[in-house]
């Protein structure tokens, strides 16, 4: 009989491979040998040096900038997986790109959260794992299954030796409401919401405040920091409006063009986020990145075992 080590086969792409080496060390597994690389031309090239012949394999490859590179890399793994006749593929993508197009905001544009979708299905897997998708409704963009995983218990883990007395969860704006409202209740503390505007993409304008935040310490959750145009405009009106400590909380840390910058300017005592996407030294010293690895472990080794995920939601 196979063991559990012959049938669970981690693979990386070139996207977060030290994530991918913490799954292996939760699973008490190894990676896949295997080389991702490219021709001359540019063109990407997988080789597989061992076999995954009836093997139940994960694939770990948050869609992080450069976000084509490292989709196309994925896309191809699993094509190369599907033709090695693995018995499941499944794409562990913590960090799902193309999220924000899930409608058509504007005419003529398109929806490109489903055309990935339908590109991950066509090329052979068949099972997805993600954590905090831009939009939830993504789910429904595959006709295979998603297990749709959040950060908020490793936020609340972080948070709990805190004094809740004087804390208060913020939402970034409307979008971020129901994701906050579990936090706060999880956490036990009250919650307020920022109405903001968002005028053209990667530009946020904060209209109002709805709650009470002067004197508290408080907690903002988002699901990515971007170029952080929200998060410190958030902050900066909050502060205006008698908040103390500001903690900016962001599962996925994209850290685009004016990002850091803004980020140290801002009247935020801490940055908190994970490792969903890979992290290198920011310059941010009051920045504190958080594993998601035991959470994406667990749920792997769920879905293998075939028991139920949705304990970890």
């Amino acid at each position: 009989m196979s063991t559990y080590s012959e049938q669970l086969k981690i693979f990386t792409g070139n996207s977060h491979p030290k994530l991918a080496e913490d799954l292996c060390e939760y699973l008490g597994t190894e990676l896949v040998n295997a080389e991702v690389g490219r021709f001359k031309d540019g063109e990407i090239s997988v080789r597989t040096y061992e076999t995954v012949r009836g093997a139940d394999v994960f694939v770990v490859q948050p869609t992080s900038p450069p976000v084509n590179e490292n989709l196309m890399e994925l896309l191809i793994i699993i094509d190369a997986l599907r033709r090695a006749s693995a018995r499941r593929i499944t794409a562990v993508i913590p960090y799902y790109g193309y999220a924000r197009q899930d409608r058509k905001a504007n005419p003529r544009d398109p929806i490109t959260s489903k055309l990935v979708a339908n590109l991950l299905t066509q090329a052979g897997a068949r099972r997805v794992l993600s954590i905090d998708f831009h939009a939830s409704q993504i789910q429904g963009f595959f006709d295979i299954p998603v297990d749709h995983l959040y950060a908020s218990p490793i936020m609340v883990d972080y948070f709990k030796d805190f004094d809740r007395s004087n804390l208060i969860a913020v939402a970034p704006d409307v979008g971020s409401v129901k994701r906050v409202r579990s936090f706060a209740e999880s956490m036990d503390i009250p919650m307020a919401i920022i109405d903001k505007r968002r005028p053209k993409a990667n530009v946020a304008e904060v209209m109002n405040i709805i709650g009470e935040v002067g004197g508290k310490n408080v907690i903002l959750l988002d699901d990515m920091i971007d170029t952080a145009g929200t998060i410190t405009a958030a902050a900066s009106v909050l502060k205006q409006k008698g908040a103390q400590d500001i903690y900016a909380c962001g599962t996925h840390a994209l850290f685009s063009g004016p990002a850091l910058e803004r980020l140290k300017n801002a009247p935020i005592s801490k940055i908190v986020v994970t490792n969903t996407i890979a992290q290198e030294d920011h310059g941010l010293e009051n920045l504190e990145v958080l594993s998601v690895a035991p959470l994406l472990g667990e749920a792997i080794d769920r879905i293998f075992k075939d028991l139920s995920v949705s304990v970890l939601f």
